[in-house]
């Protein structure tokens, strides 16, 4: 494995859609026959990425022209891989299905490591690794299941929701549980007692995705009808704010700092957001009218990675989004459009690795990059 001085590798995690045909995209991933499998699924490590579908293609990906590669491939579920999770040392990957199995596969080899074939009775949906022995899934049908691979087996099971789990999300501190359902609720389970807390009251359509924020003081769900919906940590049951993006629906959203969130919709945009005070900074990027199903921001915080419909994953530069200072003052304007955050956000982002060979040679520079710090 190579390694460039230009910028660090970033290992990247890619479960592709259904109903799409592959085709060759610029410094993307190579084509395959047929269409992609149903499912989607993004995560960050350092130095390699990985495309994983219903069979696991994985490439390496770089700003160098001529250096995208396949590491390995190897075939594993029978049905579309929906969601993936490295392990916290980044030797292992878990991967979840809609064949009801869970796959935990060796980063470096794609060698299956261990397969529990029948895992849920429903298709599985999310997937969150706990620590170094247990991870968590949630399935269509609202079960959700904590594992222990010391123990082999599942060691808790309870379905309190009525629809599919859609994210899942730990406190610090590892002893609380919160998911995200289709029944529009946010569940509490505490893991170390193993028992059900409480569901939060039912929001405005399906509750899409889930983060910590604000120190933890704060908790951010994105809605499919394109709401945020917050909450209080000491009080989980009712929302004490709620701010309406100008989107279609928020279907992930990931933390960038302790107050500013990136979210993924439908229409293709990957918008920051302030979290109290509620404002829309601007536009990070976006897949030009294809929706978007998954965000990860790399190791570093420099980058963000997106994947959607269009078969791409597109790499952004967020650096300047640490310095963004939003004031509690809101002017007013008229016709306000959305702020680009940087030179390819509307771009069609045809040329895979600009934005990163751009950053590559402003890492030379002690100020290179784009400074955002006009919170209108």
């Amino acid at each position: 494995m190579h390694e460039y001085e230009c910028l660090p590798f970033i290992q990247v995690t890619l479960c592709a859609h259904a109903h799409h045909s592959c085709s060759p995209v610029q410094n993307g991933p190579p084509a395959t026959n047929g269409p992609w499998p149903g499912g989607w699924g993004l995560n960050l490590k350092e130095r390699k990425c990985f495309c994983v579908m219903e069979s696991a293609f994985v490439y390496s990906y770089s700003c160098l022209e001529g250096e995208n590669k396949e590491l390995w491939s190897s075939g594993h579920h029978l049905k579309s891989c929906r969601k993936i999770s490295f392990s916290q040392d980044g030797q292992s990957l878990f991967t979840v299905s809609k064949d009801k199995s869970i796959h935990i596969l060796n980063v470096e080899e794609g060698r299956l490591v261990t397969r529990f074939s029948k895992a849920h009775n429903s298709a599985l949906n999310s997937l969150l690794v706990i620590d170094e022995h247990l991870f968590a899934t949630g399935d269509d049908s609202g079960v959700l299941k904590i594992w222990d691979l010391r123990k082999g087996m599942s060691i808790m099971e309870m379905k309190e929701h009525e629809d599919y789990i859609s994210d899942m999300i730990l406190d610090r501190n590892k002893k609380l549980l919160l998911t995200t359902s289709g029944d529009g609720t946010m569940g509490v389970f505490n893991i170390r007692r193993r028992r059900f807390e409480l569901l939060s009251e039912s929001q405005n359509g399906d509750l899409m995705a889930i983060s910590l924020m604000k120190r933890g003081r704060k908790i951010a769900c994105g809605s499919s009808e394109g709401t945020i919906y917050l909450f209080n940590w000491d009080g989980f049951g009712a929302t004490s704010d709620r701010f309406a993006l100008k989107a279609e629906s928020i279907d992930c959203m990931v933390p960038i700092t302790e107050s500013i969130v990136c979210t993924g919709s439908t229409d293709g945009i990957i918008r920051a957001v302030n979290i109290l005070p509620n404002r829309v900074i601007g536009s990070v990027g976006q897949h030009m009218g294809e929706p978007i199903e998954q965000l990860a921001k790399c190791h570093t915080g420099k980058f963000l990675a997106s994947c959607g419909h269009d078969q791409k994953v597109k790499f952004w530069d967020i650096s300047s989004l640490s310095s963004v200072i939003v004031d509690d003052y809101r002017k007013k304007k008229k016709n306000k459009q959305l702020k680009p955050l940087s030179r390819k956000a509307f771009g069609n982002g045809e040329d895979f690795f600009a934005d990163l060979k751009e950053v590559a040679a402003d890492l030379e520079k002690e100020n290179g990059g784009l400074s955002e710090t006009n919170s209108d």
